[in-house]
Formats: C-alpha cells, sequence, structure tokens
C-alpha cells in the first residue's frame, strides 16, 4: 500500500498590538540644545500593524553629529512600582555609545531618507545641522513587529537622553501602554 504523506504548513499568526495613552515631555533643563516642541501621533490606540498619523516639530541650537550617545530607560510599571527593565539584546535600558551609527545601519549613508522625510527635505543621518525641524501631518504604515517576550501588555515608561562629548544635549519622556489583541 502507498503511504500518503501531507505537507502541513504552519502558519504563524501575529499579534495585532495596541499602544494606547501615548503621552510625551521633555525632561532636560530649560536651555537644553536639543527639544521637541510638538508631537502628535493618532488613533488612540495605535494599532501595529496599522497606520499612524503623526506630526512634530522639533529644534537643535547646536548640530548633532557622531557620536551621539543615547542613554534609554525603560521601565515597566509591576504591582503598582515601576521597574527598570534591563538592556536585553540591544532594547530596553540601554546605553548606545553612537545613534549616529545605528541610523546608518537603518538607513545606509547615500540612500534617500524614507517617506515622508524625503519629501519634507529633512534628514535621517548625522550630522543633523543647527536650526528647526518640522514634519507636518503625515501618514506612517507601522508593519508587524516581533517584541521580545518580555514586552508584554503593560504600562511603561521610557526616558532617552541625548549626549556628546559628556554634555547632555536633550531628554524625552515617553509614557504608554501597550496590549496584544
Amino acid at each position: 500500500s502507498k503511504s500518503l504523506t501531507r505537507e502541513v504548513k504552519v502558519i504563524r499568526p501575529y499579534l495585532i498590538f495596541k499602544v494606547l495613552g501615548f503621552d510625551w515631555k521633555n525632561c532636560g533643563p530649560p536651555d537644553a540644545p536639543a527639544v521637541l516642541k510638538t508631537l502628535t501621533m493618532s488613533p488612540d490606540p495605535i494599532s501595529i500593524p496599522g497606520d499612524l498619523t503623526a506630526s512634530a516639530s522639533g529644534s537643535t541650537a547646536v548640530e548633532l553629529g557622531a557620536p551621539l550617545s543615547l542613554n534609554v530607560t525603560l521601565e515597566k510599571e509591576v504591582a503598582g512600582f515601576w521597574v527598570k527593565v534591563p538592556c536585553l539584546d540591544e532594547v530596553g535600558s540601554c546605553h548606545y555609545k553612537d545613534a549616529c551609527d545605528i541610523l546608518s545601519q537603518l538607513i545606509p549613508p547615500g540612500q534617500d531618507c524614507p517617506e515622508p522625510l524625503h519629501t519634507y527635505g529633512l534628514p535621517c543621518h548625522c550630522p543633523f545641522k543647527a536650526g528647526s525641524y518640522t514634519l507636518p501631518q503625515s501618514i506612517f504604515y507601522l508593519p508587524n513587529i516581533d517584541l521580545p517576550y518580555w514586552l508584554t501588555n503593560g504600562d511603561y515608561r521610557v526616558q532617552g537622553v541625548l549626549g556628546s562629548q559628556g554634555k547632555e544635549l536633550g531628554c524625552l519622556k515617553v509614557t504608554l501602554s501597550i496590549h496584544s489583541d
């Protein structure tokens, strides 16, 4: 007798994540050279994958060039307490020696900046010249992403401090909630 074999394809379903209650504020000194002036995002909740509408403006009083350090502190609320999430696989509370290098890995130098940055003449590589930058209301598609298993449902706060040659250039604090369907 013939044995029949069937090919079974396992389709790994992906989760749809929702980001709720996104809020932000500058946390550097009043005279910090780099500041975010406005940032709006909709809808609330933001679905990943899905479309995001965003606009932003900011300025820097100094050129932002390599090496541009970025210190990220990620905290998750656990039983009413804020717990610092360690740096695992370059995600979490990490120190990045050069954010310019990370940008170059994401968008190779010589390659056009992705839309809508390209349309509005906004840079995506260092150095960022001193001046003001504005992104008018634009729609971005957020693709499916594999979040680390430990970045699960919950309330988070993230602080990013940008620095160069030992000086703090800017600080941004973000709060958000992540929920998966």
